[in-house]
């Protein structure tokens, strides 16, 4: 009797908990978004029990009244912290020395013995690291960096990543692990591998690259019939679970690619030398091997784990050369491997796969970081040959374990899957695209694609062609990590995972680690495996977020020097309090704010037409319009560019 009313108290008391992610506000108070409550629960900064911003925590309800009045609480414990590492400055004192945060929400200061300092002294700008949060008292870190006051945009990018959680600095037992690696490959570890090092094999990347994890291997068979390797970095080879090097690396679970650096998530001693497929060496690689014919139909495949030499390094330029003048070195495996490319993309695309248009843009950076130039990159016929086998390597080894059954269930593996389009987010762009003459068959998610794809391919070069693919974008789900094998919906696989990128991606790292098992036929229940993978997609999406916020702050810097000119741009976006414009040439964004059209007119949102249209005149600023602004502010504390629009009549007087 006495355990079951045990049960049924400890019950009741956990109703009182819920778990959600604590958000600071600017004046210091805390609000927690748990999931199963329709209103946040305010947190007082006394309550916090050591939790910062973003922190996934448990919160203890203490008052809830059954009107619409606050829901408060306290946070019980921390589950997850978002950072650990801070930038600020150092304060000493009589024999002791304090971290001010330097953050936009306010944080306790932090104690730092004299002996954790790192080399830093008073006033000096500072990276730390939390070690003890003390519940009682204050917390305590030690120094990881002292910061040059005198380079901004250094101390800016790392801010940007250590606001969205990354850490900047490896730890010594990290370093000191990957250091302990041998340089030369020790004969044992050839071992049952296939030795592909007198076979053609070369990488093409960008040609600013310094972490090459994929090579493609090509010789001729016999009748048309070719052997082509996708040889990926053999990372888990030096990388063990439970290490650790394994357990920063699963932190960390990305790299981050800012515009002046790269946050890896491997030491550079792993992803610059040891794993880095450079040329004239030998490098350990897990392969998907194929033998394909000229026209593209796969004969058979192998996976496995293999030694590879390199025997030239292409840079993307290089190969689009060699594909477009038909001379080069090794034109001919070049031209097969291209072509058979392009029959797979085909091939892909009338299946069902979704043909959005890439374009990457890159700033030209001088010695010190400054932006003097903008790059728009498209995606060539060089790009997309690497692309196709990567894509075909990753589906085929996704296949490959999906068959696999352990008590008539699929055994849990990391993939990459997409949903299909949300029905809410999707009927309003298709009331849009039918404005422009787009008719969108919804009856089933392959109607669906095939509307977009069809599309796609009408407004090549059009005006509308920018408006048409963004909106398109935005309709569609977010790619996630997940053992939930739904398929992936924007290419068109029911079976699809990241294999190709250990260097850079965590989920690539499991996914050899359970293809080995699977091959091995030693297959083992990885039960945290779908924490795992929720852990990935955030980490991805936190880059995301790191890069998107670096580039806007280069678009700032780059603008600053053109405050009062005037650009050509188009309207990416639309809201209530204005309109954005991306300019044109540059794909720099920038706010016209709706109190600077006032003078012209009184302009409402209209929603269903993402169009901001005047009262008085019925002039309209629709999405994808092309117009004039002025470059009226460039905020770099806020990352912010404010333009005026501009009549034609007065850009023709400037």
């Amino acid at each position: 009797m006495g355990h079951k009313h045990l049960d049924k108290k400890k019950k009741k008391i956990n109703t009182h908990l819920h778990k959600g992610v604590l958000e600071v506000t600017r004046s210091g108070m805390g609000f927690v978004i748990a999931k199963g409550l329709d209103r946040d629960v305010l947190v007082r900064p006394n309550d916090f029990n050591t939790a910062m911003h973003g922190d996934s925590v448990l919160v203890k309800i203490t008052q809830s009244k059954r009107d619409n009045s606050r829901i408060q609480g306290i946070v019980e414990s921390v589950i997850e912290r978002k950072q650990t590492d801070f930038p600020g400055h150092i304060q000493m004192g009589e024999g002791f020395a304090f971290f001010i945060a330097e953050t936009a929400r306010p944080m306790t200061d932090v104690y730092i013995p004299l002996d954790k300092l790192n080399g830093a002294i008073d006033n000096d700008r500072v990276i730390i690291r939390i070690t003890d949060w003390g519940k009682n008292k204050k917390p305590q870190g030690e120094v990881l960096q002292v910061l040059d006051e005198s380079d901004e945009n250094d101390r800016v990018m790392k801010e940007i990543l250590l606001e969205n959680g990354f850490t900047i600095v490896f730890p010594e037992n990290v370093l000191a692990a990957s250091a302990g690696l041998p340089e030369t490959i020790p004969s044992q570890d050839l071992e049952g591998r296939k030795d592909f090092r007198k076979v053609l094999t070369f990488t093409i990347d960008p040609s600013d690259a310094r972490d090459f994890d994929d090579a493609i291997s090509f010789r001729k068979l016999k009748d048309e019939m070719y052997e082509i390797g996708v040889h990926i970095a053999d990372v888990s080879h030096y990388v063990k679970p439970g290490t650790a090097l394994d357990e920063e690396a699963y932190e960390r679970a990305t790299s981050v690619y800012l515009p002046d650096r790269v946050n890896p998530m491997l030491p550079e001693r792993i992803s610059n030398e040891l794993c880095s497929l450079r040329p004239n060496e030998d490098k350990l690689c897990f392969s998907a091997v194929f033998h394909i014919t000229h026209k593209g139909i796969i004969r058979e495949y192998w996976l496995g784990r293999t030694v590879i030499h390199s025997d030239h390094r292409f840079a993307y330029e290089d190969v689009q050369e060699i594909i477009e003048k038909k001379a080069g070195e090794y034109t001919e495996e070049i031209s097969i491997l291209h072509e058979i490319a392009q029959r797979f993309r085909k091939q892909r695309i009338k299946k069902g796969a979704i043909n959005f248009s890439s374009t990457e843009v890159r700033f030209k950076l001088d010695e010190k970081g400054k932006p003097i130039g903008i790059l728009v990159k498209e995606s060539k016929e060089s790009h997309q040959l690497i692309e196709e086998f990567m894509l075909l390597a990753n589906r085929t080894v996704a296949s490959h374990v999906a068959k696999v059954m352990i008590k008539k269930k699929p055994i849990p593996f990391p993939y990459r899957v997409h949903d299909t389009p949300d029905k809410e987010k999707l009927a309003p762009f298709v009331e849009f695209a039918k404005k422009y003459g787009h008719h969108f068959d919804t009856k089933s998610a392959e109607g669906i694609a095939a509307s977009f794809n069809l599309m796609l391919k009408d407004v090549k070069g059009k005006p509308e062609q920018h408006v048409l693919e963004q909106l398109g974008i935005r309709t569609m789900a977010k790619a996630v990590y997940t053992t939930e094998n739904i398929g992936h919906y924007g290419l068109g696989f029911t079976n699809y995972c990241h294999f190709t990128s250990p260097i850079r991606r965590y989920p690539d790292v499991i996914a050899h680690r359970i293809l080995q098992e699977v091959l091995d036929e030693e297959i083992k229940i990885h039960k945290k495996l779908e924490e795992q993978c929720r852990h990935c997609s955030e980490r991805e999406r936190a880059a995301m977020d790191s890069e998107r916020a670096a580039n806007k702050y280069k678009q700032v810097e780059y603008m600053r020097d053109f405050v009062g000119d005037i650009f050509e741009g188009v309207i990416s976006g639309v809201a209530a309090f204005g309109f954005w414009v991306e300019t044109l040439e540059q794909k720099c964004e920038g706010l016209v704010s709706l109190n600077s059209l006032m003078e012209y007119d009184d302009f409402r949102l209209i929603e269903g037409e993402y169009a901001l249209v005047g009262k008085r005149s019925g002039r309209r600023f629709r999405m994808g319009d092309k117009v004039s602004i002025k470059v009226i502010s460039a905020n770099l504390a806020k990352r912010q560019l404010d333009y005026e629009w501009v009549l034609e009549i007065l850009k023709l007087k400037a």
